[in-house]
C-alpha cells in the first residue's frame, strides 16, 4: 500500500487483474514505486492530452502510430505528462514492443510493461481504482487515530503541547505552532528519531529560511491554518508548520495536521475567552475600587485573589481609554495578555483588567518608591498602545487610545486616583496626542468636560472667541490656531513665531487682527485667562 493514499505501479501489477495477463516489465523497472493516481484506457494518437500525470495508461497500441518518429512522440508526451506507467497489451498491433518504443520510455524514466495475454481493461480498471479508494480511507482512518489520540490526551487534562507531541511523534518531524504573523507559541520534537534533538533549533532555521523567501510555506514543509483569529471568515488564529527534518512529508500528514488544526481553534477560542473573562473580572474590581463599591481595607484581600500582591510600595493607577467609535470591537484578551508580556520585563506586579462596553483599560502597578513613576508610566503607555495594535483595536482616522497616569499612594488613593484618571481619560479625548498625560494637569479639561451640557459653557465660548471662528470660517488664513499656539507658548512670540514657522512681522499682524476682531487686549491677564480656558472649552461645545 502506498503511504500517499494511491497505490504502486509495482502493487497494481501484482493485482488479479494484471497479473493474469503475464505482465513484463520492459523498461523502468526501477520506477515501479511510483504513484499510481488513477487508470484511464485509449486508443487515441494525441491521449496524453487527456490526462492530468499519475494514470496508469492501458491501451493496445492502436494510438501509437506506425513510424518510429510517431511511437518516440507519443511516448515522451505521455512521459512529459507525469504519467504512473504505460501498459500495452500485445495482440493484433504488436506482437511484441518495438524496440523504439522500448529505448524511448527506458530514456524517459517511463515504466513500460507488455501483456502477454488478454485482460478485461474494465475489470482492471474496478481492481485498482478500488484499491485506491481503499487506500484513501486507510490514510483517514489513520489521520482520525491521530485526531482521536488528540481528543482523548485534551480530555484528561493536556493542552496544545500534547497535541503537537502527538502529531510530532505521527510525522517522525518537529511540529511548531505559530501566530499569523510568524511568533513561534510552541514547539514539539518526536519523541524518537533524529528530530528530537532539539526544535527550537529547527525553528531558527525555519525562520530565516522563511525571512529569505519572505512569505509562504518552507521549501521542504507545509503550513495548516488554525481558523478563527478575527473577525469574519476565511479568519487565521494560527498556523501549524510542519519541517521534513528527519523523513518525508506525506499527504497523510497535512490531514492529520488539519484535523488537529480543528481541535487547536477550539482550544486557542477556549483560552481566549478564558482570558477575557479574567481580564473582565479584574475590571470589575478595578471599576468597583474606583467607585467606593470595595473599601481600602477590604481591596488588598481581594487583589491577592487575583494575584495581584503589589508589597509595600505606592500604588500607581493608570486607565487607557480608546475613542468612543473602536468600543468595544476587537480581541480585549489578546490585548490584555500583550500589555502583561511587556510589563513583565518591567519588573513592577501589575493588576490589568478592562471593560470593553466603555472601551476602557484600568490598570494598578505596585512601586518600590515614588520616583519609578515617570518611567513605569512611560513603559505601561508604550505596552498599551502596542497592544491596542496587536489587538486590533485600531482604526484609520479614528482618535487614538488615551493614557492617563493618576497620583501614587494607598489603596485609599488608588481609589480615588482610579476613579479620577477615568474621567479624566474621557475628558482628554481629542487633545493633542501624548504618550500619556498626568491626570494632575488636566484638572481644568476635566471641569470643563464635566460642565460640557451647561449651557453657560457654550455662551461663555461663543463670547469669548466667537468672531475668531466667524473669521475663520470664511477668511484665511485661519486665526484660532495662531492664538492658541500664542497662548501656549504664554505669549512669548518668538517662540510662537518658530512654532508657526512664521517671520515676526506677519506674526505681529496677525496678532493685531485677533485683538481688533475680539476687541481685547492680548496683553491683560485676565483676558488671556479666558481665551484659554474658551479654547479648552470649545472641544466639547462643538
Amino acid at each position: 500500500m502506498d503511504t500517499q493514499g494511491g497505490i504502486t505501479v509495482q502493487r497494481a501489477l501484482e493485482l488479479p487483474g494484471l497479473r493474469g495477463g503475464l505482465p513484463e516489465v520492459v523498461a523502468g523497472a526501477d520506477r515501479l514505486n511510483r504513484t499510481v493516481r488513477w487508470v484511464h484506457a485509449g486508443e487515441v494518437p494525441n491521449i496524453a492530452s487527456l490526462l492530468k500525470g499519475g494514470e496508469l495508461l492501458l491501451t493496445t497500441g492502436l494510438g501509437l502510430g506506425t513510424r518510429p518518429a510517431e511511437q518516440r512522440a507519443f511516448v515522451r508526451r505521455l512521459a512529459d505528462r507525469g504519467i504512473a506507467a504505460l501498459v500495452v497489451e500485445l495482440g493484433p498491433r504488436f506482437s511484441r514492443l518495438p524496440s523504439t518504443i522500448v529505448e524511448t520510455a527506458r530514456a524517459a524514466g517511463l515504466p513500460l510493461v507488455q501483456l502477454h495475454r488478454e485482460v478485461a481493461f474494465v475489470s482492471v480498471t474496478e481492481e485498482v481504482h478500488t484499491e485506491i479508494v481503499n487506500g484513501h480511507y486507510t490514510l483517514l482512518r489513520r489521520a482520525e487515530e491521530v485526531h482521536r489520540r488528540c481528543t482523548e490526551a485534551l480530555l484528561g487534562g493536556g493542552g496544545i503541547p500534547q497535541v503537537l507531541g502527538i502529531l510530532a511523534d505521527f510525522t517522525a518531524n518537529p511540529v511548531f505552532l505559530e501566530t499569523a504573523d510568524g511568533q513561534l507559541l510552541y514547539a514539539a520534537g518526536p519523541e524518537s528519531g533524529d528530530a528530537c534533538a532539539d526544535p527550537l533549533q529547527v525553528w531558527e532555521g525555519l525562520r530565516g529560511q522563511r525571512e529569505a523567501r519572505e512569505s509562504g510555506p518552507p521549501a521542504n514543509g507545509v503550513l495548516v491554518d488554525v481558523p478563527g483569529g478575527g473577525h469574519g471568515t476565511g479568519a487565521v488564529r494560527a498556523r501549524i508548520a510542519l519541517l521534513a527534518v528527519s523523513s518525508p512529508l506525506l499527504p497523510v500528514h497535512r490531514i492529520a495536521a488539519e484535523r488537529a488544526a480543528g481541535i487547536l481553534a477550539v482550544v486557542l477560542m477556549q483560552a481566549r475567552q478564558e482570558e477575557e473573562l479574567a481580564a473582565r473580572g479584574r475590571g470589575d474590581f478595578l471599576t468597583d475600587l474606583a467607585e467606593g463599591r470595595i473599601s481600602a481595607e477590604d481591596a488588598p484581600a481581594q487583589a491577592r485573589v487575583l494575584g495581584f500582591k503589589p508589597g509595600d510600595g505606592p500604588l500607581l493607577p493608570v486607565v487607557m481609554r480608546l475613542a468612543a467609535e473602536l468600543a468595544p470591537a476587537g480581541n480585549w484578551a489578546v490585548l490584555a495578555r500583550a500589555v502583561l508580556e511587556e510589563l513583565s520585563s518591567v519588573g513592577v506586579p501589575v493588576l490589568l483588567g478592562v471593560r470593553p462596553v466603555e472601551g476602557r483599560v484600568p490598570l494598578l502597578l505596585g512601586l518600590r518608591s515614588e520616583s519609578e513613576r515617570t518611567a513605569v508610566a512611560d513603559r505601561v503607555a508604550a505596552a498599551l498602545r502596542a497592544g491596542v495594535e496587536r489587538a486590533g483595536l485600531e482604526r484609520a482616522g479614528a482618535h487614538p487610545p488615551v493614557v492617563v497616569v493618576g497620583v501614587a499612594g494607598g489603596w485609599t488613593a488608588a481609589s480615588a486616583g482610579l476613579r479620577h484618571a477615568a474621567e479624566t481619560a474621557t475628558a482628554a479625548q481629542g487633545l493633542s496626542d501624548r504618550p500619556w498625560y498626568d491626570a494632575r494637569r488636566l484638572d481644568i479639561d476635566l471641569l470643563l468636560w464635566r460642565l460640557r451640557e451647561h449651557p453657560d459653557l457654550a455662551a461663555f465660548v461663543d463670547r469669548a472667541i466667537g468672531p475668531l471662528r466667524d473669521h475663520d470660517r470664511t477668511s484665511r488664513p485661519p486665526l484660532l490656531p495662531t492664538l492658541q499656539t500664542y497662548l501656549a507658548h504664554a505669549g512669548r512670540k518668538a517662540e510662537t513665531a518658530r512654532e508657526l514657522h512664521l517671520n515676526r512681522q506677519t506674526l505681529y499682524n496677525r496678532l493685531a487682527r485677533i485683538s481688533e476682531l475680539l476687541g481685547t487686549d492680548l496683553d491683560d491677564p485676565q483676558t488671556v485667562l479666558a481665551l484659554s480656558l474658551a479654547l479648552r472649552a470649545r472641544r466639547h461645545t462643538t
